[in-house]
């Protein structure tokens, strides 16, 4: 079987792109690498991943990909979503603090039987974003 080697992309759908691009830059310090505000935004996470933020209602046509060919398929998204970005827990009381400082409302915080934390918020677009640190899963 062939392998796979890891979740490259996560997306979300936003109402206000640039708000919550705003968001995701203002606070994790993500950089912009590709942005049509009519329709996407990619950011750069930790040189590792890539985060989409869509437009939602802007994908909702297959897109041509015109520098390499072929077709990006038709895709959207409502509701609340949850995304979560670890942290190393020597950092957790630090990013509580940031948090605190920006007026971002921590709704939640959770101890994990295998030692690890996670602080939740909501994003502009009431996404459930954590932050989290090694000690939750087997594999985390």
């Amino acid at each position: 079987m062939p392998s796979i080697t890891g979740i490259k992309e996560t997306c979300l759908y936003c109402d206000d792109l640039a708000a919550t691009r705003d968001f995701y830059t203002g606070l994790f310090g993500f950089s912009v690498m590709v942005e049509d505000l009519e329709r996407f935004c990619a950011l750069d996470v930790s040189g590792v991943s890539v985060l989409l933020l869509f437009k939602k209602g802007a994908t909702l046509e297959p897109m041509p990909v015109t520098d390499g060919g072929g077709m990006i398929p038709a895709h959207d998204g409502d509701g609340a979503l949850h995304i979560g970005f670890s942290i190393p827990a020597a950092d957790y009381d630090a990013w509580k603090a940031d948090l605190e400082r920006r007026a971002i409302p921590v709704i939640s915080e959770t101890r994990w039987k295998r030692g690890g934390r996670s602080l939740y918020f909501h994003d502009p677009d009431g996404h459930v974003v954590e932050l989290l640190t090694p000690g939750i899963w087997p594999t985390f």
